[in-house]
């Protein structure tokens, strides 16, 4: 077999660089898809509605939290995917109350041990915690055994 003179015809052996394509054209993609929307909606916001001006607030209005923005783009973040800070400081008050109650709750029961310590009394073995849920669903079947059962 002749080669005509430029050596023997080989196809050299490299791995396949199809994952790494693949992987980049799906990326540009999915880049694109986001990027292009998002850019659009932006110079829009820009351009077309501008920065907020500032101005007197009329007698008896309250402005919303999201009204305090400059920027349109903020102001909707702020608006629909934001929480409101009110919000975020009412949540936080509530996680100080339980926090609070939770170390009511340690106090109370350290003190109980202490007394009971100091009075070297115990809970027996045989007693069960009790729970007024179980009493409440007792006595209401009670009542209504009563009730059907007459004088």
């Amino acid at each position: 077999m002749m080669s005509g003179g430029h050596g023997p015809r080989i196809l050299p052996l490299t791995p396949s660089r199809w994952q790494w394509h693949k992987f980049k054209d799906l990326a540009h993609y999915y880049f694109m898809i986001g990027l292009i929307p998002v850019g659009l909606v932006v110079f829009y916001a820009n351009v077309f509605v501008g920065p907020a001006k500032l101005s007197e607030i009329p007698e008896g209005y309250e402005p919303k939290h999201w009204e305090y923005h400059r920027n349109p783009v903020t102001r909707f973040i702020a608006r629909y995917l934001l929480p409101s800070p009110q919000q975020e400081y009412e949540k936080f008050l509530h996680q100080i109350y339980e926090e609070d109650e939770k170390a009511k709750i340690r106090l109370l029961e350290n003190k109980i041990r202490a007394k009971m310590a100091e009075r070297h009394d115990y809970q027996g073995y045989y007693t069960r915690p009790f729970t007024a849920n179980y009493h409440r669903v007792a006595k209401e079947a009670a009542e209504y055994l009563e009730s059907i059962r007459g004088d």
